[in-house]
């Protein structure tokens, strides 16, 4: 039997709300999901975040890159306005660039416990030095 709508979706409360309250960290921040609609098929989804903000835990100086997030699926597919508050949350969190992308895989996987993830970060050079962090999981 097939669940009804409202149930299947009923752990969205970010998606439902009029008004839109902006986490200050990723402590604050909630990752949500839903059902994974077709949980026997393996497929991809890809987020791809071209303006990831944080900030140098030691200059505070902002910090800017590019995040993609590509998982196949589990059980729970995660929820692309509650990613996107997440990241967001990053804005003003001091961490370097290899603390945010590990911590980006362990919060989706701990929300979503997919088959497979990967986080890459390509972050915008500082001091002539571009960076790309890449975390996988599992590993």
């Amino acid at each position: 039997m097939k669940k009804k709508r409202s149930d299947r979706f009923a752990g969205l409360t970010l998606l439902k709300k009029n008004d839109t309250s902006y986490p200050q960290s990723p402590d604050e921040a909630r990752l949500e999901a839903f059902p994974n609609p077709f949980p026997k098929r393996p497929y991809v989804v890809r987020f791809d975040c071209p303006e990831f903000t944080s900030r140098c835990p030691i200059t505070s100086q902002p910090d800017f890159g590019h995040i993609v997030i590509e998982y196949v699926p589990n059980r729970k597919c995660l929820e692309s306005k509650a990613l996107k508050l997440y990241l967001f949350a990053f804005r003003n969190h001091p961490t370097f660039h290899e603390e945010a992308i590990n911590r980006i895989l362990e919060d989706v996987v701990k929300a979503i416990r997919p088959r497979r993830i990967e986080v890459r970060g390509v972050f915008n050079p500082r001091g002539g030095i571009a960076i790309t962090v890449e975390a996988r999981w599992p590993r």
